[in-house]
């Protein structure tokens, strides 16, 4: 009676052992290749942002305020004459002046930015150059790529970029000597948009003509590479 207990459990374990087979050979996956294509295509940049700011020191910073207040607003009732061109004001800052010693306030200083954006290239950097003539100073300009552009240029990359990944599935299949390929799953990834393009301020100065009363901008947007990746994963059929 006690011989037959010890064999019976045995039995029971490899049955179940047995029995996990066919799931443990459903996990794994045979003739499955992981694939990647990319594509790439010149965007030409058609946005225009300059960024403006008003900078001043005074002992009374009430005074100091109004100055830059009177400024700034001075820019922005101009800036709103010119059409297509939209208006923002960035970042507006004081700070207390020390003495050599750092102990005593001597002064105030403060900054105050505007922002403007527009596809209009001429008529921004004519703004941009009247502004230059006041009270205000150049912070930076930078070009980068509209949404509209963008998604024209992410729609056809999409196709693209699908068409070069079944070209690339299916020279790994004929490498493989398959008759054929699956799709297993794929990713298409339009993720890393090009930064904006900067110029450096005094290498974008320059007179229109040697009696302009302000300097004009030159501007050179240039392009940008935007590119689509296609990741998947393909199972091919081997004779």
């Amino acid at each position: 009676m006690f011989i037959r207990y010890p064999f019976v459990t045995l039995v029971t374990i490899g049955t179940a052992a047995l029995a996990s087979l066919p799931a443990l050979a459903d996990d794994v996956h045979y003739n499955q290749v992981s694939v990647r294509a990319e594509v790439n295509q010149e965007v030409q940049r058609d946005l225009m942002m300059v960024t403006l700011y008003s900078e001043s020191q005074n002992t009374d910073p009430a005074k100091l305020a109004a100055e830059i207040t009177e400024n700034l607003n001075k820019a922005l009732g101009q800036a709103r004459q010119v059409k297509a061109i939209t208006i923002r004001q960035g970042n507006r800052n004081s700070y207390p002046i020390y003495d050599d010693k750092g102990q005593k306030i001597t002064g105030w200083r403060e900054r105050a930015e505007l922002r403007l954006e527009s596809a209009d290239f001429a008529a921004l950097s004519k703004l941009t150059g009247e502004l230059l003539g006041s009270e205000m100073k150049m912070g930076g300009m930078d070009f980068s790529i509209s949404k509209p552009a963008r998604k024209a240029s992410e729609d056809t990359l999409l196709k693209d970029a699908v068409s070069a990944f079944k070209a690339r599935a299916q020279l790994v299949t004929d490498a493989l000597g398959g008759s054929g390929y699956k799709l297993v799953n794929l990713n298409l990834n339009t993720a890393g948009y090009p930064q904006p393009y900067m110029r450096a301020p005094v290498m974008m100065m320059k007179a229109a003509r040697a009696d302009a009363a302000a300097p004009t901008p030159e501007v050179e947007a240039g392009t940008a590479e935007v590119s689509v990746t296609a990741d998947g994963v393909i199972e091919v059929a081997i004779p």
